[in-house]
């Protein structure tokens, strides 16, 4: 990325003002990487955690299979899945609230005595697979905004930064060699005054 400026002390100032600025931020952007690269691991650890415990639920269950020919699929449902938002590292990710169920009325006489048991068991194994989901959406909000701060922080550090202090070199240069010939040439009309003096005695 070429840096534009101009040769004088404004654009000096001005591209100094760039550079610190940039220089300010960096260290900040640098612990918001690493901030959030810790925030990722740990979502993806958690989502993963949870599907094995809805897996190792499910073999729990596996004796039960038999029995659930004779459940009634829509005797339970999720009516609403609360998600509220927290911010993790200045993201704002989601979080499982509660989860909220419609159990349909059932005759517990007429019914199997294992009915409720079974109304628990998919409320666990629902809730364990929304948490999983919302954890693995968490994991990505995160790697997304993740590799936006990496791209910042390689923008300022291997192109603004040096960028900057590459023109700011530049400029400096420019106006000692404007001083230095300009000293040169008032030098030189000096030295020639001086010499129309002596020829004039």
């Amino acid at each position: 990325m070429a840096i534009k400026f101009q040769y004088n002390k404004t654009s000096l100032t001005e591209i100094g003002k760039q550079l610190k600025m940039r220089q300010r931020a960096l260290p900040t952007l640098q612990n918001k990487e690493s901030a959030l690269r810790l925030e990722v691991r740990k979502a993806k650890e958690e989502s993963e955690k949870l599907i094995a415990d809805l897996d190792a639920a499910l073999l729990r269950y596996d004796y039960l299979a038999a029995l659930w020919n004779e459940f009634e699929p829509g005797l339970i449902e999720i009516v609403d899945v609360e998600l509220y938002t927290r911010k993790v590292a200045g993201v704002k990710t989601p979080a499982l609230g509660e989860i909220k169920y419609e159990i349909h009325p059932f005759n517990a006489f007429a019914k199997p005595a294992w009915f409720a048991d079974g109304v628990a068991i998919l409320k666990e194994l629902s809730r364990l697979g929304i948490e999983s989901e919302v954890y693995k959406e968490k994991a990505r909000i995160l790697d997304y905004n993740r590799k936006k701060t990496t791209q910042k922080v390689n923008l300022y550090e291997k192109v603004q930064i040096p960028g900057y202090q590459e023109a700011i070199r530049k400029i400096k240069r420019y106006m000692e060699d404007e001083e230095n010939l300009s000293k040169a040439s008032q030098k030189i009309v000096k030295n020639r005054h001086a010499l129309e003096e002596e020829e004039e005695l």
